[in-house]
């Protein structure tokens, strides 16, 4: 495992009002603290520095950068939980994968657990999964890699990542589940662009959006 070593970019603060806080992520910091002090420098914990009582309601993986939405009270951090389960939240990332996609759109629908002997690592598990279903769109080829949007419709740890792969076209830079050239880009080549929710005071919808950086 790499040593945590997360960027010193200061906050990309995108909306800020009495409800919620919207952010861009960068790739490399952890969404809140791991196990251990030398885990504990995420961005819930930098956000808290500014905006005290902060409250989380949903992740991103480390490595991936982008749109997230922090609530600022509890009223608003249940309205937007339950937003995020019976997945009325819809959203967009881009991603750099490996070799030409033959297709111009499609859709995985396949569950997804955890694969126990090697974790972290998740893997589609047809017998113990939990459902998940993720749209892609070709946006362009270039050389051998294939730049996608994609739209989760489901939350599990990794979709994104392991769906792709189910593919054969994993995200570049990915250091679990790529392998060989696919891993030697700078980065997890994964952003989510943008996020459309219902605001938590009076139910009008918002989208925000992060310009993908690569």
């Amino acid at each position: 495992m790499e040593p945590y070593d997360p960027p010193s970019d200061p906050l990309d603060i995108v909306h800020l009002d009495h409800e919620i806080l919207i952010v861009s992520k960068p790739a490399g910091l952890l969404s809140v603290p791991g196990k251990g002090p030398e885990l504990a420098d995420c961005l819930i914990a930098r956000l808290g520095k500014r905006h005290p009582g902060v409250l989380l309601v949903h992740r991103l993986d480390r490595d991936t950068s982008g749109i997230m939405v922090f609530a600022r009270t509890p009223h608003a951090q249940r309205h937007l939980g339950l937003q995020f389960e019976k997945r009325y939240t819809k959203k967009a990332y881009v991603a750099r994968v490996w070799g030409q996609m033959d297709e111009k759109t499609g859709t995985v629908d396949a569950p997804i657990g955890v694969d126990w002997p090697n974790r972290p690592r998740q893997m589609i598990d047809p017998e113990n999964g939990r459902a998940a279903r993720t749209d892609w769109r070709v946006m362009r080829i270039e050389d051998n890699e294939t730049r996608v949007r994609l739209h989760p419709f489901s939350g599990r740890t990794h979709q994104l990542r392991v769906h792709m792969l189910s593919l054969g076209h994993p995200i570049l830079g990915d250091s679990l589940y790529a392998r060989g050239a696919a891993r030697n880009a700078p980065r997890l080549m994964l952003h989510a662009e943008s996020l459309r929710l219902r605001h938590p005071d009076g139910g009008a919808w918002m989208t925000f959006r992060a310009p993908c950086p690569f």
